[in-house]
């Protein structure tokens, strides 16, 4: 029975998507809910997989095509997997490590990296759910791999040139700009272009955070079965910061101010596909381990490219942390349609003077990027003013002043 292979069903703020991977070539034999294709969006990866055991026989949609919601990429065979058996047994027997790993099921990184370094699938040890191989799963395949006798790479080192490459042979590799890194760069372009965005900065003692860290990171831990970090304590500052000025939690649609009564909170996830920001709802009701939890796991699945647009969408406000790659001091760029966005920072141990005192003390610079067409520059001041009096008198979060 011939069934027809078709594309997701794309959200309304989706107008289409790119081939990105056919998996699977025609006359491939293929097993129920193994990966076909990847469709490329503007947000994320969609994966489409075999409705059934059989054949993949034609596709009508190749790599870099656009496709639109449920538009037909190829169509199915349901059966007949048995006669790619004889082929099988006739093929040499180097190929049957290959052939093993047509069961094996790997995320879109996993695949990558795996076919990146020639790894064979069915040698990596599986964690993810399903036995799904993951990319640390590969990451630490590779680590744990022998190395390469230094033998074989000694014939090719003795015809290396001595003094460099010589100005002929310098070599430049074209890729092509996936659509998330596309979109990425067209939406921080338009939000440079429309908004009037400025920035605002501020610092803050986080030796109050670390101590409270420090103190109860381990029962925490025990309690919760996550780790304490310092991204739910900014997330719970901000949105009690948010609440108290609305206009920051608002967006522009058009000539319209539209002011949310809820808090969603995006945090800013950086992927090998670029930076994407899912958002935490209702953040007022989560408590510390609830949002540790949930960024853990978004952080998981933006690694395994398993983010949903679902995940992604909306969002009144966002937060992107540069000092986790050591960045001391940026300027965040706005997230259309949200009027400010949040900027966390390396902490870094500087003399300040407290009580006349110099103390040494473990201090974070604020960035805070606002839309002046919606915030005043006073707003928005005191609203980093009051994100820093809260990380620095975390009980204030508890008794909710």
């Amino acid at each position: 029975m011939s069934i027809e292979i078709k594309a997701p069903t794309f959200p309304e703020s989706v107008a289409d998507g790119t081939v990105a991977t056919w998996h699977k070539k025609p006359g491939e034999a293929v097993q129920r809910d193994e990966l076909l294709v990847d469709i490329e969006t503007d947000k994320v990866v969609l994966e489409v997989v075999a409705p059934a055991d059989g054949t993949l026989k034609t596709v009508f949609k190749n790599e870099g095509d656009v496709v639109l919601s449920d538009e037909v990429l190829a169509v199915f065979v349901e059966g007949a997997v048995e006669a790619a058996a004889p082929a099988a047994a006739e093929a040499p027997a180097a190929a049957a490590p290959a052939a093993a790993s047509a069961d094996v099921i790997l995320s879109p990184a996993a695949r990558k990296i795996a076919e990146e370094n020639n790894v064979n699938p069915a040698t990596v040890a599986a964690s993810g759910k399903d036995g799904r191989v993951t990319k640390e799963d590969v990451v630490n395949h590779l680590k744990s791999a022998p190395k390469a006798a230094p033998a074989a790479a000694a014939p090719k080192a003795a015809t290396a040139p001595v003094v460099g490459l010589p100005a002929g042979e310098r070599i430049e590799k074209r890729v092509p700009m996936t659509r998330l890194r596309a979109t990425i760069a067209k939406r921080l372009v338009e939000a440079q272009q429309n908004a009037a965005m400025l920035t605002t900065y501020n610092e803050v003692n986080m030796k109050p955070v670390m101590d409270l860290r420090a103190k109860y990171k381990d029962q925490f831990e025990k309690v919760h079965g996550v780790k304490m970090g310092f991204m739910s304590f900014f997330v719970k500052a901000a949105t009690e910061a948010l609440k108290r000025f609305p206009a920051v939690n608002a967006s522009i649609d058009g000539n319209d101010m539209v002011y949310h009564g809820y808090q969603d909170v995006g945090v800013a996830v950086s992927t090998e596909r670029g930076l994407v920001v899912p958002v935490l709802r209702d953040t007022d009701s989560m408590s510390l381990a609830e949002i540790e939890s949930t960024i853990g796991d978004f952080a998981k699945r933006g690694r395994d490219g398993k983010l949903g647009i679902d995940d992604m969408q909306g969002g009144t406000f966002t937060i992107t942390n540069g000092g986790i790659f050591g960045s001391l001091m940026s300027t965040p760029i706005l997230n259309p349609p949200q009027t400010a966005i949040l900027g966390m920072h390396k902490i870094q141990d500087r003399p300040m003077a407290v009580n006349g005192q110099v103390v040494i003390l473990p201090m974070m610079y604020l960035a805070l990027s606002y839309d002046h067409r919606m915030i005043d520059g006073k707003e928005a001041v005191q609203f980093l003013v009051a994100i820093k009096d809260l990380l620095e008198d975390p009980a204030r979060l508890l008794l909710d002043i």
